[in-house]
């Protein structure tokens, strides 16, 4: 099963993710508590890519291509833009051993996606990031 969901760079579009995770849960079979983890994921994957990837200023109607794969017990997400280069996976953890007034601002969002997926890599293809995230599920 694949299912693709193209969005434009406003952050109003998240609400349309949560829409689509919600159907593919319900077409999966997939558990709230699943569901919930990979909205939060994405929703930290895809605000990152809309704030930091396009100018401000320029609207991109396909600004990611969000394409779900689930395959032999396994859910794989790829997120794909045409922004800025940047791979997310060498953003080092945070310390959380520091109080949040001494943390530096950033670097939370990569870390809990690391902390709920299986596996998460990034390439660059050409004009485009592939950011993808892996997850076992079972029936």
């Amino acid at each position: 099963m694949q299912k693709v969901l193209c969005i434009k760079n406003d952050i109003h579009e998240l609400c349309s993710l949560t829409q689509f995770l919600e159907e593919v849960g319900d077409e999966l079979g997939l558990s709230p508590s699943l569901v919930m983890n990979l909205n939060l994921v994405l929703e930290e994957a895809v605000s990152n890519i809309i704030f930091y990837a396009y100018p401000q200023d320029a609207v991109v109607e396909e600004a990611v291509i969000l394409t779900l794969t689930c395959e032999h017990g396994e859910l794989s997400i790829c997120l794909k833009d045409h922004g800025i280069a940047f791979d997310p996976t060498q953003k080092e953890d945070p310390d959380l051993t520091l109080s949040a007034e001494e943390r530096p601002i950033g670097g939370l969002g990569i870390f809990l996606i690391r902390q709920l997926m299986d596996e998460v890599t990034y390439r660059r293809e050409g004009d485009y990031n592939l950011f993808i995230m892996k997850k076992r599920i079972t029936a």
